[in-house]
């Protein structure tokens, strides 16, 4: 039962502490759409997806306006491209029929041009992932992703190598627009099935024909929560965010049963991902400043990322049985104002960020490069980041834009949620010699648990 008190308590987080329903995301399985010729493929996944998510963005519109809740996002998430076109090819067709039904019914994004080459690439799978920078360059909703890594498999680093170049490859096609392209891929270690959030959605293949996630933030509202509580002690800091999380992860719920009945389709996950915006009261590093630091990145950060990730998760598991994706908090460069004031007064550098990942929900995040970084270094970044992952048995991922012509200092632009950046420096030491090795890091012992 939800008392008046509770009802009163969550309008005044979405009026005044920019609580949202981040993303209703619906999945499509695309396995009924495979043919050994790639332009019936591409047909019949425009016909799908338009046919299933004909009424997602309508639908999605009314309860926002019946609950009186923000709903920010509509998405789509698909099977993984590479595991239905492999045998008809013509990749980038695919890439253009996503583009086209996302257009065509409204939504925001859609993700799954992906792949997975955790241990190794198929013939077929690397000629795929070539497509990437050309799939994102020539589209404009399309997101993309790569798995290379996981706890069982180890590190594929011959397609880490590939990564690097990939990456900076997808910025340079989109240079007009600032690289954008980059921030519309992400490399992944450990990646989930039933992630609302993009650029890493895609439908996974244990999942059902079509399904409903949903991925509701709040950073804002938890950083409210622990104003005036200044020298209380972490017990308690816990204990509001657990109960916070609880109330946030309670409306998510309301909202995804409520899409689901109305649009006929199951109901998958709420993802409880903090994940902040350009708004000045919604961000992820405001909320560490609120326990006590001075700037984020400062010592004792990384402490009190791992208390704001746990309490989330506790919190959010308390409130449905169905909490999944990632769930916990990002730290986004460009898409946190407190992140790129940290940034900008020195405090944040990319290996603090790098040490910050070990506890949140996923990795390096829109982070803003130098358009002449190396595209080894870019590979080696990725490979220390799907170290923590497999490790620490966790999802990791790294989402950089090496932006064309622009240096140490300045800033960049990108717009609307990916906000803007200060470019950030890196170690200037070359790792050429050691990503030119390419082969497998082993999977580590814990990995063996039969």
């Amino acid at each position: 039962m939800i008392d008046q008190k509770d009802i009163l308590s969550t309008l005044e987080m979405i009026e005044q502490q920019e609580l949202d329903i981040r993303t209703i995301t619906m999945g499509i399985s695309l396995f009924d759409c495979v043919s050994d010729d790639a332009d019936t493929c591409a047909t019949r996944v425009y016909d799908k997806i338009t046919r299933y998510a004909e009424n997602l963005v309508r639908t999605g519109n009314d309860i926002e306006s019946e609950f009186g809740i923000p709903i920010v996002n509509k998405r789509i998430s698909v099977t993984p491209i590479s595991l239905i076109s492999q045998g008809c090819g013509g990749y980038v067709k695919f890439a253009q029929a996503m583009d086209k039904a996302a257009k065509e019914v409204g939504v925001d994004f859609i993700g799954g041009y992906s792949a997975f080459v955790q241990k190794m690439a198929t013939e077929k799978e690397g000629q795929f992932i070539d497509t990437i920078p050309e799939a994102l360059a020539g589209t404009d909703l399309v997101c993309s992703s790569v798995n290379v890594a996981t706890t069982r498999a180890g590190i594929n680093m011959d397609a880490v190598k590939k990564m690097g170049f990939v990456m900076k490859e997808s910025a340079r096609l989109t240079a007009k627009k600032s690289g954008i392209g980059a921030s519309k891929f992400v490399v992944f270690a450990n990646a989930v099935e039933d992630n609302p959030f993009m650029a890493g959605a895609f439908h996974g293949t244990g999942e059902g024909d079509c399904v409903i996630n949903v991925g509701v933030s709040g950073p804002g509202v938890v950083k409210a929560a622990l104003e005036g509580r200044q020298g209380r002690p972490f017990d308690e800091i816990a204990r509001v965010i657990k109960r916070t999380a609880f109330q946030i992860t309670r409306m998510g719920q309301l909202v995804a049963r409520e899409a689901s009945k109305r649009l006929q389709v199951p109901f998958g996950i709420v993802d409880l991902s903090l994940a902040p915006t350009p708004a000045q009261n919604d961000s992820v590093a405001h909320i560490l400043e609120e326990m006590g630091l001075e700037v984020c990145g400062t010592h004792g950060t990384t402490a009190a990322l791992a208390l704001l990730n746990d309490a989330v998760k506790k919190g959010g598991i308390m409130a449905s049985s169905h909490v999944g994706g990632l769930s916990g908090a990002f730290i986004p460069v460009s898409e946190d104002a407190g992140m790129i004031n940290a940034v900008k007064k020195g405090s944040l550098s990319l290996e603090k960020l790098e040490a910050m990942t070990c506890v949140c929900s996923v990795g390096l995040d829109m982070i803003a490069l130098p358009g002449d970084i190396p595209d080894y270094v870019l590979s080696a970044i990725i490979a220390d980041e799907m170290a923590i992952g497999v490790v620490n048995s966790k999802t990791t991922a790294v989402r950089c834009v090496p932006v064309p012509g622009k240096k140490v200092g300045d800033t960049v632009i990108f717009g609307g949620l990916l906000g803007s950046a200060p470019i950030m420096d890196y170690n200037h030491y070359s790792p050429e010699a050691f990503v030119a090795r390419g082969g497998r890091i082993p999977a580590p012992l814990h990995s063996q648990r039969n």
